[in-house]
């Protein structure tokens, strides 16, 4: 099997530096030689939307969870039959492909049946006389296919075979009496036997052993319209042959245990012990589109991981603890994520993941295109409010003048265009404003939830706070956080209004010394315009108290 990508993801709800620290590292990955590629585990925001269409970039796809599904351990199928096929024609394909079971597809490859080496064994020791071939719906070219057999005669295949298959071991008196016009008859190198058949007008007779067929014999077959076969193999061999002329429809399995690619390993895991099958087929609409082998379910392989702009179980996408995380590129705080082994971490207390990414670029001697110079840049502006937030540093100033020269823009104009586009909350319903940038944190015995939303003027936002407190409310109630807050992030004012829903007031007091309550509220924060360095550690501290 193709070795997986790796994804190179942001947290939950992202913001743009999520989204394009995604792109730009998975950008440097690429570069270096990796399988990387940049994944989302959120919508866009307006903002974002904004940024990757000014640069004619798509959006990262959308992965909603990482937990192991069918298409992860699902194998590209070897070999497929119809159900008209022989079961000499089956056998032989899994002689060919080593394989222990086929699916079965009908002419548009939807799955009809699967059938396996258990099932033709079964069909082996049970049969006791050659098969009725005519309620098998067997038809003369397919017997002819079977044994091999070359057309000596104008007679034809066409049709059905109708009759009982004998093997002309008897004296022609006797095989004149017993067999009929609709009759298959294997005979050797007997010419009155042969003879014999050709008056009793067989449907096919078919010579064995490669005997040569004397030419009065096929002159008589032909004025009398019978079909002769030559094969190649003796009678005994011809015998246990035509028994695989049967088609595949007689002995598959028709009620199949399927999955689909979307299926959660957990989910199949408790089929797969209980049937115990060696091979399951997938179907997506009804078509096959491959197999999972019992084996591969004891260890599926997990999903590779590169986490951008966060390290905290609470903001990672779902499942990501059964994923491997192989890198942390971030500039939070360090929210105690665990893994298995040692991995490679670059976490910096700087602005903005972008910024890192950027370096990395550069120290790595990796020629940057103007699009992903822009994107990066787009992120700084965003995560720094264009370095009016406290968490701006001299990196990242310094690095967005570079990124900009690379790009051809200019910081401050620019910087302002990508605020302006993310600065469109008043025209969103108020359950979407209070999920904006939403981030979840675990603070001692308290589960909190932080949106953001920065705006040029808060007014238009704050105009709404009745439904954005309800709407905060119903978030609580529906997450189970003991708080969520909403900070409305005035850029030109340098300040936020901290809406809040929950029964914390009293953490809220020791946070910001304000007369926080229990309920909804909204708490006024001259000055703070960052999360991570203004809003996050008074709540961390409060806790501790």
């Amino acid at each position: 099997m193709p070795e997986r990508s790796i994804y190179v993801i942001g947290h939950r709800n992202p913001d743009t530096d999520s989204i394009c620290s995604a792109i730009g590292y998975a950008f440097l990955k690429q570069a270096s030689g990796s399988n990387a590629v940049a994944m989302r585990a959120g919508p866009l925001n307006p903002e974002t939307r904004f940024v990757l269409g000014y640069f004619g970039l798509e959006p990262p796809e959308l992965v909603y969870d990482l937990y192991p599904r069918v298409k992860d351990i699902m194998a590209p199928c070897p070999v497929a039959i119809k159900p008209g096929a022989s079961l000499r024609e089956l056998g032989r394909a899994m002689k060919e492909h080593g394989a222990k079971s086929v699916p079965v597809v009908d002419e548009e490859g939807m799955l009809v049946g699967i059938v396996s080496v258990g099932d033709l064994a079964g069909r082996y020791f049970e049969e006791l006389e050659v098969p009725d071939l005519a309620q098998a719906g067997v038809d003369l070219e397919g017997i002819a296919r079977v044994v091999d057999g070359r057309l000596l005669t104008v007679g034809s295949l066409a049709g059905k075979a109708a009759g009982k298959v004998w093997i002309g071991a008897a004296r022609p008196e006797t095989m004149r009496r017993m067999i009929g016009p609709d009759s298959i008859v294997f005979v050797g190198d007997r010419e009155d036997a042969q003879l014999a058949c050709i008056e009793a007008k067989v449907a096919l007779l078919i010579v064995t052993g490669g005997a040569p067929v004397e030419e009065e014999v096929v002159a008589a077959a032909n004025a009398a319209g019978v079909a002769v076969l030559s094969a190649p193999h003796d009678t005994y061999t011809c015998g246990r042959l035509v028994s695989q002329s049967v088609p595949v429809s007689t002995v598959m399995q028709r009620e199949v245990i399927a999955f689909r690619p979307g299926d959660l390993v957990a989910d199949v895991r408790e089929t797969i012990v209980r049937t115990n099958h060696r091979n399951y087929p997938v179907v997506e609409n009804g078509r096959l589109a491959g197999l999972i082998n019992r084996d591969r379910l004891i260890v599926p392989e997990k999903q590779r991981v590169i986490l951008v702009d966060h390290n905290e179980l609470a903001q990672a996408v779902e499942g990501i603890e059964e994923a491997r995380i192989e890198e942390i590129i971030d500039h939070h705080r360090l929210g105690g994520i665990e893994t298995s082994e040692p991995i490679f971490i670059r976490h910096e207390p700087v602005g903005s993941t972008a910024t890192i990414i950027a370096n990395m670029l550069w120290h790595r001697q990796i020629k940057t295109p103007a699009e992903i110079a822009g994107i990066l840049l787009a992120a700084i502006v965003s995560d720094t409010l264009l370095f009016y937030s406290p968490t701006a540093t001299d990196k990242d100033r310094e690095t967005a003048r570079r990124l900009a020269a690379v790009a051809g823009l200019d910081v401050e104009s620019f910087g302002l265009a990508v605020l302006k586009a993310g600065s469109v909350a008043g025209t969103m319903p108020p359950e979407e404003i209070a999920g904006l940038d939403r981030k979840e944190f675990n603070i001692g015995e308290y589960r909190l939830a932080i949106s953001q939303v920065s705006v040029l003027d808060a007014e238009e936002v704050l105009a709404l706070s009745t439904a954005l407190l309800q709407a905060l409310h119903d978030l609580r109630e529906k997450k189970g956080y003991h708080l969520a807050m909403l900070m409305v992030t005035d850029i030109m004012r340098r300040e936020t209004h901290l809406l809040y829903a929950g029964q914390a007031g009293d953490l809220l007091r020791r946070a910001y010394g304000q007369s926080g309550k229990d309920g909804c509220g909204i708490i006024y924060l001259p000055g703070v315009m960052s999360r991570k360095k203004q809003v996050l550690p008074p709540l961390v501290e409060a806790a501790k108290t």
